[in-house]
């Protein structure tokens, strides 16, 4: 509207110029200025006006592969959903990756509905949050952490790219060697000598026809299999088909987790489960099971949180042995369901990760706890005081102060009922951050954003 008043204004001006003095060459000449001027005014005002707000991936069609074998997809389908006879759940196949405006405040977060893939989407959140923060281009590692986390558009897709492909990639086991009780020269899935990872992308063809045994879903009968032995290529390959991630309302979660199953291996991943005939969603909560959320993790769906191996049993019974994590976790994981709940506490490796980046699982609501300092947890005087933010993928965001102080020193006055009574007001976010730093001090800063 003012740029409209602003060409009309001149327009009249240069009317009445021409007007007043039409015998005079001047002012002709100075009413064919103005409006030779006007064009590149207006492309001007377009540059500010109209800046590029919404950008979209190319689509390109998905070409070559191997089509998904009717056993495997029989298998893939009841392991992750619990039948392949009945309709799998709707929500995996319209929730993708959707990222939030470039460039602007909370620019670092995705935005998803809240239903079983609210775990999964969490952890990719949270990876990428490791990417905008720590995994940085050399020029950006002195920038403030303010703009790093308001992203560019190209910032957004690589760093997306990166963590979708880095979670694939984990699944084969491309990242560590552990010993699971296989033989020694076998990776974590199990998989010989190098890493094999997996990516599942549909086509058209349906390989599976609908019947008694099999309902179509109108995706996982159409895949086609992308096998990699290399970090590289998997991302090249991801960053070529991101579109088919990153689409809101496209089946960008299923993709990712039956590409993350397979990677792992079918088997594998059954026997994490410590159930013949259990599955990965069946009877879940209402954002999703913690099995998913430790897949992404760690590369195993173990659905225990403990370190290392725990023989469970009695003299009566043979011992069990109980998969938990394997190694330190560059992402960690916390959780709080309650004051009863004691023993779903994570062990040190998810509680105290390689980076100040956290998933959480507080009441059945998933959501990231994060701090921009890379020594947070290196360093025990940066643990005395500090700032952490939380985010959720529904749009929530808050910041608090942490202050650990109390546990260092005398902290008498925090004891007797005084401290029983800040223990019973605490939100339940705040005793989730005290399972982690036990008896601090928080402080909620400024409102927090629903």
């Amino acid at each position: 509207m003012e740029e409209t008043e602003e060409i009309e204004e001149s327009t009249n001006s240069c009317s009445t110029s021409t007007s007043s003095s039409a015998t005079t060459v001047r002012g002709k000449k100075h009413c064919t200025e103005m409006r030779s001027e006007k064009p590149v005014y207006l492309r001007q005002k377009e540059k500010i006006i109209y800046p590029r707000s919404t950008r979209t991936l190319v689509k390109t069609a998905v070409i070559g592969g191997k089509p998904i074998e009717e056993k495997i997809c029989m298998t893939l389908r009841t392991l992750v959903f619990g039948s392949c006879a009945s309709p799998p759940r709707p929500e995996w196949a319209r929730t993708g990756f959707t990222l939030r405006p470039y460039g602007q405040s909370l620019a670092f977060g995705l935005r998803a509905p809240r239903n079983t893939t609210r775990g999964l989407v969490t952890v990719v959140q949270a990876t990428m949050l490791k990417h905008f923060l720590f995994k940085c281009n050399r020029q950006d590692t002195h920038a403030n952490p303010e703009s790093m986390l308001k992203p560019s558009y190209d910032r957004q897709i690589d760093v997306l790219t990166l963590t979708i492909a880095e979670i694939i990639w984990r699944c084969a086991g491309g990242f560590a060697v552990q010993s699971t009780g296989y033989s020694p020269n076998q990776s974590v899935t199990g998989n010989a000598n190098a890493p094999r990872a997996v990516v599942a992308l549909p086509q058209e063809t349906p390989y599976v026809q609908h019947s008694v045994q099999y309902f179509q879903d109108g995706l996982t009968e159409t895949l086609h299999l992308f096998e990699f032995d290399s970090l590289g290529d998997l991302e090249i390959f991801i960053k070529r088909y991101l579109y088919l991630f990153q689409d809101e309302g496209g089946p960008g979660a299923k993709l990712l987790l039956y590409s993350a199953v397979l990677s792992r291996g079918l088997s594998k991943v059954q026997a994490d489960l410590e159930d013949p005939k259990g599955s990965i969603l069946s009877g879940c909560p209402e954002e999703g099971p913690i099995s998913v959320v430790i897949l992404s993790l760690t590369g195993r769906a173990s659905p225990h949180l403990h370190n290392g191996v725990l023989h469970v049993g009695d003299e009566n019974t043979y011992a069990i042995p109980q998969w938990g994590v394997l190694v330190r976790s560059e992402v960690g994981f916390l959780v709080h369901e309650g004051d009863g709940q004691l023993n779903k506490q994570p062990g040190s490796r998810l509680k105290t990760p390689n980076l100040p980046i956290w998933v959480t699982l507080c009441h059945g609501h998933h959501g990231v706890l994060f701090n921009t300092n890379r020594e947070l947890l290196r360093n025990y005087h940066a643990e005395r005081r500090f700032e952490i933010q939380y985010f959720t993928c529904g749009g929530s965001h808050a910041i608090l102060t942490v202050d650990t102080r109390s546990n260092s020193g005398n902290d008498s006055e925090f004891e007797g009922p005084s401290k029983e009574c800040m223990d019973i007001a605490a939100t339940p976010l705040e005793k989730l951050i005290r399972s982690k730093w036990q008896d601090a001090c928080i402080q909620w800063n400024g409102t927090p954003l629903m």
